[in-house]
């Protein structure tokens, strides 16, 4: 067995997108549309679907905002250098919700960083 994918419903499907691939610098892997249910789905991530996780975002027709619930936690990407990364979000319109530090209780770097519809994205400085 192997991760496949992880779905998160977003508002806006190109906004989204744009976060995605423009400001974390994953790609757009696939898309489809359902007429039908009225709903589109778009893949995105570092590598193909078949050596990698990769998320899928799906976009409700008409539905513009969710109710992120208390469950939810956070995707978490491994970076170079969280305070460099921070900064390359922030400077392309990326919202920084936790500057690059310490964890609480540990030296590992991380960072917090938010798509547009409000889901955490953690940060993870890369070990030397």
């Amino acid at each position: 067995m192997r991760l496949l994918h992880t779905m998160l419903r977003v508002g806006d499907l190109q906004r989204s997108i744009d976060f995605y691939t423009r400001i974390l610098g994953m790609k757009v892997l696939r898309q489809s549309e359902n007429t039908e249910y009225k709903y589109t789905l778009a893949f995105v991530g570092y590598g193909d679907e078949s050596e990698t996780s990769v998320l899928e975002l799906t976009y409700n027709w008409g539905v513009d905002k969710y109710d992120l619930g208390s469950a939810y936690g956070h995707i978490a990407l491994e970076v170079d250098d969280a305070a460099a990364a921070c900064n390359r979000i922030r400077e392309a319109g990326g919202k920084v919700s936790r500057e690059a530090g310490p964890v609480k209780g540990g030296t590992t770097v991380i960072a917090f960083v938010e798509d547009p519809d409000g889901y955490k994205v953690e940060l993870i400085e890369k070990h030397a």
